[in-house]
């Protein structure tokens, strides 16, 4: 069976589509990076078949030896770190063999015009699109965030005589509970339920009629899951890879406005807070309740997701950002200790038997 690599394998998406992978793929011979032993040590629990490799981001050596092995890199840890992106081409290339690199970017990228114009809270009309617009895509100014990083990745085909097959997927804001062996829990929406929590009352970012898309993390794991699919395929399957392996996943837009709002009304019904009512805040407010509040919360990544859907019939089937909210709210609460979960609740009660 071929050999894949996994950075962040410990995280949020790349803790569920390693799940994904996993059980769609018991055989797989598959290497983890994790950082410590403690991290290590979940995975394992998870998952005992697994290999482990111990370093970070920066373990360039250690990165490019592990690629050099592989047949399929799924580089899903931090999509800005120039460095591990680089050592993982170098390695594929190094070995000289047909590979494959699957590269996690998000819809931020698409967001470059709000904080290069300052215009937070205000709704864009430009939807990008990944089949008709995929060259629009693929040349975004490099002002964009992530883009250093996805012309490394665009390249690594070129780089290597054209023995490295290169994928990016690229999401949105991604909500739902994950299934890895650690982190499961998102930053976005569940950042800005806290901060309402935190400040006692709601808020949006100025007007609020800024639009996000938005995906169900597990609707996520099946593009990559796909992906690899493809990749465990003669000349690499039903997939476009390098130029055209570009790959938007959402399953439908929201306004962050009605986002906001929706959190304090929910907050409000859970007796959470004292109001429904919400506050306008700036670029500077935003930004004191959450590094960069004002960059994922108040501007505009709007796109289709077109390319996995044609090639691989794939179609999101969770359920919607809006379903869940009450979950979300909830959840952020019993983290800050404003609601006790049931287990507090079963134990307070023999306490006070």
């Amino acid at each position: 069976m071929p050999k894949l690599f996994i950075t962040g394998a410990t995280g949020y998406v790349g803790g569920d589509a390693l799940y994904a992978i996993a059980n769609t793929y018991p055989d797989l011979e598959i290497t983890a990076l994790v950082r410590n032993s403690d991290k290590g040590a979940k995975v394992a629990a998870q998952y005992s078949k697994i290999r482990l490799v111990y370093g970070n981001l920066d373990s360039t050596e250690l990165l490019t030896t592990e690629a050099s092995k592989a047949d399929i890199v799924v580089h899903a840890a931090d999509c800005d770190h120039l460095g591990s992106a680089n050592a993982l081409i170098a390695g594929l290339a190094q070995s000289q063999k047909k590979a494959f690199l699957i590269h996690t970017s998000g819809t931020g990228v698409l967001g470059f015009q709000d904080a290069e114009s300052s215009t937070y809270g205000v709704k864009r009309e430009k939807v990008y699109d990944d089949w008709d617009g995929i060259g629009e895509v693929t040349s975004l100014p490099d002002v964009a965030a992530h883009r250093n990083v996805e012309k490394v990745v665009l390249a690594a085909s070129e780089a290597s005589a054209g023995n490295i097959k290169s994928a990016i997927v690229c999401p949105p804001c991604i909500y739902g509970p994950g299934r890895g062996p650690d982190n499961q829990r998102s930053v976005q929406v569940y950042d800005m339920a806290k901060a309402t929590l935190s400040r006692h009352k709601g808020f949006v970012v100025q007007e609020g009629t800024n639009i996000w898309t938005e995906l169900h993390v597990q609707d996520l794991s099946e593009v990559f899951l796909a992906l690899i699919t493809a990749a465990l395929s003669p000349d690499g399957g039903k997939a476009t890879w390098n130029n055209e392996g570009y790959y938007f996943v959402e399953s439908g837009e929201f306004a962050w406005g009605d986002i906001g709002r929706k959190i304090a009304q929910i907050a409000r019904e859970k007796k959470l807070i004292n109001t429904a009512d919400v506050d306008i805040v700036d670029k500077d407010e935003a930004d004191k309740l959450r590094g960069a509040g004002s960059y994922l919360w108040g501007t505009n990544s709007r796109c289709k997701a077109i390319r996995a859907n044609k090639l691989f019939g794939w179609t999101p089937n969770q359920k919607s950002l809006s379903e869940l909210l009450p979950e979300i709210v909830e959840d952020e609460a019993k983290k800050l200790g404003l609601i006790r979960s049931h287990a507090e609740e079963a134990t307070k009660g023999r306490i006070l038997r």
